[in-house]
């Protein structure tokens, strides 16, 4: 799929290594828009800019701000950002308030870690695509009402017209 490199991810997990593996993983994989952050604060300084990540892939604790934190900043300025929580905590506390804060989903660190973050990236890709298809296909439903009802109004002004034989 080209549609691949279209989508910016963030990488924000402090451990370097780890986070080289993310970036080596999803590069393999053709995904091509990937910047990393070693640091919460370098994530949300890069915020600045107002570019902002259709994807993030998030380790849960970070250095001076959880990983709730960083994604309620995040959705505050674009809430279209889709977040993946990837880490070693594997708490029911933190998996629910992180679903509830809006992650779209919490992977534990493990061997198939990787495996499933493509598996949920592809399927965040998939939701924006048909997101995206779906708001062209209403603005064609509204230009073609629109269309439609010219078309309506021209065809009483001939009847009214041809009735009257106004000229």
């Amino acid at each position: 799929m080209t549609a691949k490199k279209n989508y910016l991810i963030y990488v924000v997990e402090d451990n370097r290594l780890y986070n080289k593996l993310i970036r080596d993983y999803l590069e393999k994989n053709n995904y091509l828009n990937v910047k990393s952050f070693y640091s919460s604060d370098e994530c949300i300084q890069s915020l600045k800019g107002g570019i902002y990540p259709d994807i993030v892939l998030q380790d849960y604790y970070m250095d001076k701000m959880n990983g709730i934190d960083i994604l309620r900043k995040v959705k505050k300025l674009h809430p279209g950002s889709e977040f993946i929580f990837l880490t070693g905590n594997e708490s029911i506390d933190v998996v629910v308030n992180s679903i509830k804060y809006g992650a779209f989903d919490y992977i534990i660190k493990n061997e198939f870690a990787l495996d499933k973050v493509g598996d949920k990236i592809e399927k965040i890709i998939r939701i924006k695509e048909l997101e995206k298809n779906s708001k062209q296909i209403r603005k064609y439903k509204i230009a073609f009402a629109i269309v439609l009802f010219l078309i309506v109004i021209a065809s009483i002004l001939v009847y009214v017209v041809n009735i009257f034989g106004v000229q």
